[in-house]
């Protein structure tokens, strides 16, 4: 069985109302508590419920490979990076992980990270010198923060998706594989579009651990056509 699908829903837990909670964090509280991807998580050592998203791409559509090179846009808490590091086996010296994100990271082993905005114009430079050569597979789960208002935070989501997409067009080896968060809302089909013209496959994947009553989705394209130019190698940071 996938490690995605081992968890067993505990009994519902409730948190009780007083304190200094507001309405809302009291129902974000109590989501966790009886969240069974939470709760797998800590059992198996990932930073996050996110990570069997990923967990389940990659069981079906076979992302990484040994020996792959890996970014990983909007990487924390890191959960994403630990499951590429196994997986292309960094526990063996094998592969490449970068990763980058505005927050800091606790440090993971055979992960390279940056604490840098990606939308910072230096930010693809220093993540290609970093990766030392060209990429297998891009990965973003990069998210802004939430306005509450949904058409907004569509179009910001889906910002960052078009320009992580344009930095794997730039990095990607042909065959490679971009995987990008993305919320409904009508453009991510436009993003959709766009990508079948370097793309052999795009689809839109809702992974079981994807809330139900969440708006996002996953764009994952397969199969790059393009690379046949390759990027400025500089050094790879120590």
């Amino acid at each position: 069985m996938s490690e995605a699908g081992k968890g067993a829903r505990p009994g519902r837990q409730t948190v009780r109302r007083g304190g200094n909670r507001t309405p809302s964090s009291r129902a974000w509280l109590q989501r966790q508590l009886n969240d069974p991807f939470v709760a797998q998580a800590k059992r198996d050592g990932y930073r996050s419920r996110a990570t069997y998203k990923l967990i389940e791409i990659d069981d079906k559509f076979r992302l990484f490979r040994p020996g792959g090179r890996v970014v990983d846009l909007g990487a924390a808490p890191g959960g994403w990076s630990q499951v590429a590091a196994r997986r292309v086996g960094r526990e063996a010296d094998r592969g490449r992980v970068v990763a980058i994100d505005l927050l800091e990271i606790d440090p993971i082993p055979g992960v390279d990270f940056a604490q840098l905005d990606f939308m910072d114009e230096s930010a693809p430079e220093r993540l290609t010198a970093m990766l030392g050569g060209r990429a297998d597979v891009v990965l973003s789960d990069m998210a802004a923060n939430a306005t509450g208002h949904r058409p907004t935070d569509h179009l910001k989501i889906m910002g960052l998706a078009e320009a992580a997409a344009e930095f794997a067009r730039a990095v990607l080896d042909p065959g490679g594989a971009f995987l990008a968060k993305v919320l409904k809302g009508g453009t991510e089909n436009t993003l959709l579009a766009d990508l079948k013209r370097d793309f052999a496959q795009v689809r839109h994947l809702k992974p079981a651990a994807s809330r139900p009553d969440s708006a996002e989705l996953y764009v994952l394209a397969t199969g790059f056509r393009g690379g046949t130019e390759a990027p400025s190698e500089a050094p790879a940071e120590a």
